[in-house]
């Protein structure tokens, strides 16, 4: 990471070779040096500063400051400084010159257009932008890996979100952060403001209230509700999982497959494997594998007793993880010891996507399997869900699809797939890179095809 100090200095107390040699010796890294303002006895300069860490950032800060004659103004990064002001902005589409051009897009001849949608509300998604409009909307829960934070505090992620729909998809997205966490006024919300959106994508609600709230939604609305925490990863995933089984000459149907963490994502993932066709899937969370002896408080749990875990199997991940084809962590840091691999079963695949730090590190892992994913940009094989959104919500749009059902998104999975060639596909390259340009359109292709064939699809 790259931080910029503004510093002070006294030039007749101190020279800036002092300065540059306290921050080397702190391990500092100065790649930039410029001048902000010069006197005869004092200058401002700002010095940008590779680090590795916050930690380190602070070390040299504190010893800056304790040096004689320069004083640390201020204290930024280039990811602050990328924030400022925001990341998105609205944009005319037409200009307004003259009086003719203004009477038309506003009061009086707008009335005209207002009149036809009122009669025939379909018309809104070919005389207003609801064609290609999405809602960001979150409450805050479970944002990232920072739990519950206030609604302004998760706004830079979401309008993150909004950007990535329109670099990778074409498609205007908006954030709407929520200040409220009751699940009947999160849904009231929605509901009201969904004549604005061609489609709602939830983010970063927490678990379990985010199934109750997007099944509602998904029942409640005539447009498609996806929430991409659940969906999204689960797509990739099992894009992922397709490859790296075809890469080995297995089949789904006879893999042993452990899932670590069941929340929402790993919910999701489990359903989506279900789907396409695997029979033995062991959910397993801290305390143990789900299984039909126990009852279950969450009624998502209860569900998954009662659809995984064919020969009950109990126990600890430790012993569940004996003889399993595939493991996906949607979980925790270094849950999954070196020990536990070696138990797996020949040519493992492990998809360990606990963020920042897995549940495995590759460096522990690799000795000991076939293919390995995270949820890493610096490793091989990112899971990443910004491969699975774009693509789904521009498929979705361009066809009026009415929701987003499993035929559609087991469709997604198999288009990310199809990206890689046969002559590509290795163990370091199962999951294409956010940047391939056939990913959207192949999603967006796919996805259009099973709306029709599902019927979910009203552009004629």
């Amino acid at each position: 990471m790259h931080v910029i100090l503004r510093l002070e200095i006294n030039k007749n107390e101190i020279t800036f070779g002092e300065i540059a040699t306290v921050v080397s010796n702190t391990s500092g890294d100065m790649v930039a040096i410029d001048v902000i303002k010069e006197g005869p006895q004092m200058t401002v300069r700002d010095i940008t500063i590779r680090v590795n860490d916050e930690s380190e950032q602070q070390k040299i800060v504190a010893s800056i400051n304790a040096l004689t004659g320069v004083t640390v103004k201020h204290v930024s990064d280039r990811t602050f400084l990328v924030h400022l002001g925001g990341k998105i902005e609205v944009h005319s589409k037409l200009h307004i010159d003259n009086r003719e051009q203004l009477s038309q897009v506003y009061t009086p001849e707008v009335a005209r257009v207002c009149q036809a949608i009122d009669e025939n509300p379909l018309l809104a998604y070919n005389l207003t932008i609801k064609n290609n409009n999405v809602a960001v909307v979150s409450d805050g829960t479970a944002v990232l890996g920072l739990g519950k934070i206030k609604p302004e505090a998760a706004m830079p992620v979401m309008e993150g979100k909004a950007m990535l729909f329109k670099r990778f998809a074409n498609i205007n997205a908006y954030p709407i952060c929520l200040d409220n966490h009751d699940t009947e006024d999160i849904i009231k919300i929605i509901k009201a403001i969904s004549p604005t959106f061609g489609g709602i994508n939830l983010e970063d609600i927490a678990s379990p209230q985010c199934f109750e709230i997007e099944q509602r939604l998904k029942e409640e609305l005539p447009i498609p509700v996806f929430h991409d925490d659940q969906h999204g990863t689960a797509i990739v995933v099992l894009a992922g999982i397709f490859n790296a089984l075809k890469l080995l000459k297995k089949n789904i149907k006879d893999c042993k497959i452990v899932v670590c963490g069941i929340g929402a994502a790993g919910i999701a993932i489990t359903k989506m494997l279900l789907n396409a066709g695997a029979e033995n899937v062991i959910g397993v969370d801290r305390n143990g594998a789900i299984s039909k002896n126990d009852s279950y408080d969450n009624k998502m749990w209860t569900w998954y007793a009662e659809n995984t875990n064919p020969h009950n199997i109990q126990g600890s991940l430790s012993t569940v993880i004996e003889d399993a084809d595939i493991f996906v962590g949607v979980s925790a840091a270094n849950v999954l010891k070196v020990e536990d691999v070696k138990k797996m079963n020949t040519d493992p695949i492990v998809f360990a996507l606990a963020n920042p730090n897995p549940e495995i590190s590759p460096e522990l892992a690799m000795p000991y399997v076939k293919v390995m994913a995270t949820g890493r940009s610096d490793y091989p094989n990112q899971v990443n869900n910004v491969l699975c959104f774009p693509g789904i919500f521009r498929g979705v749009l361009d066809c009026r699809a009415s929701s987003i059902n499993e035929e559609m998104k087991l469709a997604a999975a198999k288009a990310i797939a199809s990206t890689i060639k046969d002559d590509e596909l290795n163990e370091d390259y199962i999951i294409p890179g956010v940047f391939n340009t056939e990913v959207v359109t192949k999603i967006k292709d796919a996805v259009i095809e099973a709306a029709y064939a599902t019927g979910v699809a009203r552009r004629i």
